[in-house]
């Protein structure tokens, strides 16, 4: 122990928080795999359309993800995206529908070293939204971009500001970042994930009047390995959001969900979900099989997509929708829509390491009978695609898809849905 431990606790140093040993002690027990098998099921390779991309910004280089939120009030959906290599945090504001084939305009909200994730949020709860942007490589800061709340000109790169929260400078290869909105507290909370040495999931709670960030400390709520997926959700309808992660390395590998006690002082209990023990990347919530519980898609290397179905119980019952691998890469990322608008929920899917012809996206028709066919999306152009995001960009009622592509150039893009024989 050191000088400042007190008898029966530990000092976490990252993401400080003084915990129990206990509590440590809970946090790194691994939970048992499934004991039955799951069932496996193999996806039919079909053609189909490759769908028109449009190009949102290709000017910098690496783009690594793209948040979506409203920087303007106008009603649109706005994009924010880190550029890995260009040292960029851009903000894309929403044309309109009529204009999204274009290139939106676009403002740089803070020049920064290995961005790897961006979000919106209004972190001081002055009604104006601003960027938080996780750094890895040297770096390793979590970055906070804002601008005067009476300032109207955000695409001005001139108007905003860039500080480090003090509290992350490199401690963490920081990797993801979501919000934790809670309702019985009118305060939010950041979730932070990272990567490698000391790498964990956090817990940084947002002062509700004003933000002072000295005062800031993300409080250890797990030991992590490479951090994916944090999505915040209410899994047991208790009222208060929890967080359903992905960790790709380390000893507890898979899909998991954290319980919110509903307090700052107990543990957030961890429960896995599925693909125990596997090298799990994006995951995506939502109903797969329409009996109105709420199911977990995981992207699984090199070629799977686990599907976690909920069930009544609370419990999972795991299916793998395994991959024809001839034509794309490693699996990246999944995303569950309907995309051809025949009622059931379909999956998007990107890769990277989707060399020479292999393809980078695609997505998975899912027919009567639990029967899956494979199509393509986006064609043998790029590389390393990422995280996805579906909105119906042309205002035509259907999905379309948005991701980026950090390797080959294309940049931040996003891919048409041809209606499939829709008026």
């Amino acid at each position: 122990m050191t000088g400042n431990s007190q008898p029966g606790f530990a000092i976490t140093r990252e993401c400080t928080m003084i915990v129990p040993l206990t509590i440590l002690t809970a946090l790194i027990a691994t939970p048992p795999p499934s004991s039955a098998p799951p069932e496996i099921i193999l996806a039919r390779q079909a053609e189909g359309p490759i769908w028109a991309r449009h190009t949102i910004d290709d000017s910098s280089r690496g783009a690594d993800g793209a948040g979506l939120g409203d920087i303007d009030g106008d009603g649109l959906t706005d994009i924010v995206t880190g550029w890995e290599e260009g040292g960029e945090v851009r903000v894309y504001r929403n044309p309109g529908p009529a204009n999204a084939r274009k290139r939106w305009p676009r403002v740089t909200v803070g020049n920064v070293r290995s961005p790897e994730d961006a979000i919106f949020v209004d972190i001081d709860g002055d009604g104006v939204m601003d960027i938080v942007s996780c750094c890895e490589g040297d770096t390793r800061t979590v970055f906070l971009h804002r601008r005067n709340p009476k300032d109207a000109g955000f695409l001005d790169p001139s108007r905003w500001t860039t500080k480090e929260i003090p509290s992350t400078v490199g401690s963490q290869a920081w990797m993801q970042a979501t919000v934790l909105r809670t309702k019985r507290q009118p305060s939010m909370s950041l979730v932070l994930g990272s990567k490698n040495a000391r790498a964990s999931v956090g817990l940084m709670d947002l002062p509700v009047n004003g933000i002072g960030l000295d005062a800031l400390r993300c409080r250890k709520l797990r030991d992590a390995g490479w951090i994916m997926s944090l999505i915040a959700h209410d899994m047991n309808a208790d009222g208060d959001p929890d967080i359903v992660l992905t960790d790709r390395k380390g000893d507890r590998t898979g899909a998991f969900w954290l319980e919110n006690p509903g307090n700052e002082t107990e543990l957030w209990q961890e429960h896995p979900i599925g693909a125990l023990n596997r090298e799990a990347m994006f995951a995506d919530l939502g109903d797969v099989d329409g009996d109105g519980l709420l199911d977990i898609a995981v992207a699984v290397k090199p070629h799977d997509i686990v599907l976690c179905f909920r069930k009544n119980d609370g419990g999972w019952r795991e299916t793998v929708l395994r991959l024809d691998s001839r034509r794309i890469g490693e699996a990246k990322a999944v995303k569950i829509a309907d995309a051809n608008g025949d009622g059931l929920a379909d999956l998007i899917f990107t890769c990277e390491v989707a060399n020479g012809d292999l393809e980078g996206v695609i997505w998975l028709e899912q027919t009567s009978g639990r029967q899956w066919k494979q199509r393509p999306l986006g064609g043998p152009e790029g590389t390393k695609f990422d995280m996805i995001r579906t909105l119906d960009m042309d205002g035509d009622n259907d999905p379309d898809v948005i991701t980026c592509e950090e390797k080959d150039g294309l940049g931040v893009i996003w891919y048409e849905n041809p209606r499939f024989g829709r008026e």
